[in-house]
């Protein structure tokens, strides 16, 4: 490869911007051109060059990667991503350079980015290992859960033949009222009546297969008992769908089996109250404002965060979402990442991060940008959430829920608005052990790989100084 070659493809910019929904000004504005460029670029009158090719990948770089650009193309992004990894030291390279770089020395540029690729799979080996310390579990197996944890992760929590099964028959519920349409359906294709728990059943939900009823807790919130009804459905209509998804995950131990189970009909039933096209198209005509999303879809706020983080179907990906929830101890009970960043898989996160504050303040959405030691820079919204138990007996439920995005999707994330983008960002890290962090004054401990100075007669927030 000699030179970049001029690249004539503006009904690959065309369809993207079709695909995202989004005007030509949107998006002149996102790349930083007019809006007579970019019309002249979609009629195939000039060429992407280098500069926009940049900002198309930096903007969209999950849509753009679907339109399958060339290897000289590839090569130019992943350089610059790699030349501008601000978690290695010794400064940043220009775009020009890195440009003139790949075009003169093309083997030198792929070396450059194995290398860094390399180095993020280490670091990831690195959390792994933190994890197993952080545990105690050391060459143990993981616990069922986690497998099953790893499991979702690994599938990037999108679930193919689920998601279009569960789309395909919400078309066909055309009730106005999903509970109702849900239950119809329940009774005539498979005689399941949907009644009513006692009073001193402590269950939500419990399914009679023999007798052919479904017992719901009808004093539980609307959203909650329609996921119910929808989790018993999708259980009944995609039974040899699940099995055989897991007949292919690889997974054997029987405990972990039935987990895996319950995780499919859970991501199913959220797949049938949110169809993939309709939610998409929905969160990105309100931006992403979980309210408005769960009142128009029937859906909890929970819910609402959980379904964003799983738009992941090829060729019609939504924005890249990472979504945690954490109860009032500071645990990380749900956890899912389409971003860079990574959860701690066992204890809490980070104690910086806005997720602790939104678990003691219900019902209050709180926003922050933050950004974590490899420079990365996150726009995250969190929200402390009650679940009523239905007794006086049974405590409620206490924990906060997560949502965001890295900051270059800012105008696309309603919770964005309030922030001042570009300015200063809370840092944060993923655990102590591996956060290189040396003047954090919220350190629990001191990390793994470093060295502490102890002066008895000098003492600061905390009581070393990392090196």
């Amino acid at each position: 490869m000699s030179s970049l070659r001029r690249l004539f493809a503006g009904h690959r910019v065309r369809e993207l911007r079709a695909q995202l929904g989004i005007s030509q000004v949107a998006m002149a504005q996102r790349l930083g051109i007019s809006i007579s460029y970019l019309s002249q670029i979609e009629n195939g009158d000039r060429p992407i060059t280098p500069a926009v090719l940049t900002a198309l990948a930096r903007n969209f770089p999950d849509d753009w990667a679907l339109v399958e650009p060339a290897e000289d193309e590839t090569l130019l992004i992943e350089a610059i991503e790699a030349a501008n990894d601000t978690s290695i030291a010794d400064g940043l390279l220009p775009e020009d350079t890195v440009r003139r770089g790949v075009r003169q020395q093309p083997q030198l540029a792929r070396r450059m980015v194995a290398l860094h690729q390399e180095l993020r799979r280490s670091q990831e080996q690195l959390r792994m290992l933190d994890d197993s310390v952080e545990s105690g579990a050391g060459g143990a197996a993981r616990l069922p859960w986690e497998e099953i944890r790893d499991w979702f992760h690994a599938e990037s929590n999108y679930i193919h033949p689920l998601d279009r099964g569960a789309e395909e028959l919400a078309e066909t519920l055309s009730d106005g009222d999903p509970a109702r349409a849900i239950a119809g359906r329940l009774e005539s294709r498979f005689g399941v009546r949907v009644e009513s728990v006692g009073d001193s059943d402590p269950q939500l939900r419990r399914f009679d297969a023999e007798q052919g009823e479904l017992r719901l807790d009808f004093s539980q919130p609307p959203e909650t008992t329609l996921f119910s009804l929808a989790h018993q459905l999708v259980r009944l209509e995609f039974a040899d769908a699940m099995n055989e998804v897991i007949a292919g995950s690889g997974i054997e131990s029987a405990t972990s089996r039935q987990l895996l189970a319950a995780g499919l009909a859970n991501y199913a039933a959220g797949a049938l109250l949110m169809p993939y096209v309709r939610f998409r198209a929905a969160a990105r005509e309100v931006r992403h404002d979980i309210d408005r999303l769960r009142k128009r879809f029937g859906t909890s706020f929970e819910q609402a965060c959980h379904r964003l983080s799983t738009l992941q179907r090829q060729g019609a990906r939504g924005i890249p979402f990472f979504f945690c929830r954490v109860d009032m101890a500071g645990n990380v009970t749900k956890r899912h990442s389409a971003t860079r960043l990574q959860f701690a898989r066992f204890g809490g996160a980070c104690p910086l991060w806005v997720v602790h504050e939104a678990v003691a303040i219900p019902d209050r959405i709180l926003v922050q940008l933050a950004e974590t030691p490899d420079g990365i820079r996150y726009v995250s919204m969190a929200k402390g959430l009650v679940k009523p138990s239905g007794s006086y007996l049974r405590p409620q439920r206490r924990y906060a829920v997560a949502l965001g995005c890295e900051e270059r999707h800012a105008p696309d994330f309603i919770y964005a608005d309030g922030l001042k983008t570009g300015g200063a960002a809370t840092p944060i890290g993923t655990s102590c052990r591996i956060c290189p962090r040396v003047d954090c004054d919220q350190r629990a401990f001191p990390p793994a790989a470093g060295q502490i100075d102890i002066d008895p007669d000098t003492r600061g927030a905390v009581p070393y100084r990392v090196r």
